[in-house]
């Protein structure tokens, strides 16, 4: 490239000034082409490791990606959208990130503490004064802190959140009225413990933390995350629900087991969980998108955009509470020892020093995210498909992939 640059530099010098709009034109497409070759060239395809990787382990699809210090250092995707087929994948296919979605609403919390529209210890009782009366006199100690790390008193997920969710479907209204709902059938009932005295991870009380957002932002949760946190970090192919069209195989389809066979769920309602429950965990991007979300989470507020202060960045993966094993053991943060505000903290084999990570599943996908803030890097693993042989999987290839372009050699 240097080289093709000196020529064109002496090119210009031994001709006369361009006079033809046209030949300028055509000289700074030709920089541009080269700048982005440049470009191309210094990023590292791991389109050939996850492709075996998915073949080994069985996986449909697969997808990998590292930024450090804010730049795309490698990127791979490999395998087929659909099982049974050769469609082939590209980067900016759609993979579900589950339970990752969770560090997105507490950043969305966080844009509206920082604006005065809320604070942490914000309660039920204050958001909501209409349901006071109501309220259950442990629900109106909840604060939006404890709602985000998952120590509201809240259960985990149950039969009784089940039963809600089957009834929330058939109220009328949007989804921020639909959460509304849930609200007031939540808050009149007692909590299963203590506000603020242990981890129970709990998808009813990130929902419930959504309607908070909402009742601040005057926005449903759906508007408030493309405003605050799609559009000014650019993740383009970001969106909400199935990753992949009503009828069409324009994403990476999410699989289950069926008598011991993979089956593709097709875009539509039971390709994802119900969308009212989306502030715990629905959304959907590209492995690109993932890494840039987890690069600029690295940066703690080095780089644009700048959406909260770096002390706020700090505050959402600082540890709010320890987490038994038992407590974990069925969630997608499963081996984590400590949980903040939509992020876990967790000491990997392959890290020297705890760091923050979350996973996510619909139970037709998965996909992990590692924050490594000391040394300003991100790794993230995608696929579709959620097997019991997943994480072990995705997470010795995020070791791998540590191990080759974030943790210096000796």
């Amino acid at each position: 490239m240097q080289q093709l640059h000196v020529h064109g530099r002496q090119a210009l010098h031994r001709t006369t000034p361009f006079t033809s709009p046209a030949a300028l034109r055509a000289l700074l497409t030709g920089i541009c082409l080269l700048a982005c070759l440049g470009g191309a060239q210094a990023q590292a395809s791991l389109d050939a490791m996850v492709t075996a990787e998915a073949k080994e382990a069985g996986f449909p699809a697969l997808a990998a990606a590292v930024v450090v210090k804010g730049k795309l250092l490698a990127v791979g995707t490999g395998g087929t959208r659909r099982v049974g087929t050769a469609t082939p994948l590209t980067h900016n296919d759609r993979f579900h990130i589950g339970s990752d979605t969770k560090a997105m609403t507490s950043l969305m919390a966080a844009m509206m503490v920082e604006a005065g529209k809320l604070r942490w210890d914000s309660t039920f009782e204050q958001v909501f004064p209409e349901l006071a009366a109501g309220m259950d006199a442990g629900v109106k100690r909840v604060t939006l802190a404890q709602l985000l790390s998952h120590t509201s008193g809240l259960p985990s997920d149950n039969a009784d959140f089940d039963a809600l969710l089957a009834k929330v479907v058939f109220q009328s209204g949007n989804l921020n009225d639909q959460r509304y709902w849930m609200v007031k059938q939540t808050v009149t009932k007692p909590l299963a413990r203590e506000p603020g005295a242990s981890f129970a991870y709990s998808n009813l009380g990130y929902t419930m933390a959504g309607a908070m957002i909402e009742r601040v932002g005057e926005k449903s949760w759906e508007e408030l995350i493309y405003d605050r946190v799609f559009t000014p970090l650019k993740l383009t192919t970001a969106g909400i629900g199935p990753q992949a069209t009503l009828g069409r195989v324009d994403a990476p389809l999410g699989h289950v087991v069926v008598d011991g066979k993979l089956k593709a769920m097709i875009g539509g309602p039971e390709a994802d969980n119900p969308l009212v429950i989306s502030p715990a965990g629905t959304a959907h991007m590209s492995v690109i998108d993932f890494a840039t979300w987890g690069g600029w989470m690295a940066g703690q507020g080095k780089r644009a955009p700048f959406l909260v202060k770096p002390d706020t960045m700090k505050k959402l993966i600082t540890p709010v509470i320890s987490m038994s094993a038992a407590s974990t053991s069925s969630t997608t943060v499963a081996g984590a020892a400590q949980y903040a505000l939509g992020w876990a903290s967790t000491k990997m084999a392959w890290t020297d020093y705890p760091v923050a990570f979350h996973g996510g599943s619909n139970n037709m996908n998965k996909a992990y995210i590692w924050v490594d803030t000391e040394r300003d890097a991100s790794i993230v693993v995608m696929t579709n498909v959620a097997t019991p042989n997943t994480d072990d999987v995705m997470q010795k290839l995020a070791g791998k992939l540590y191990g080759r372009y974030v943790k210096p050699t000796k």
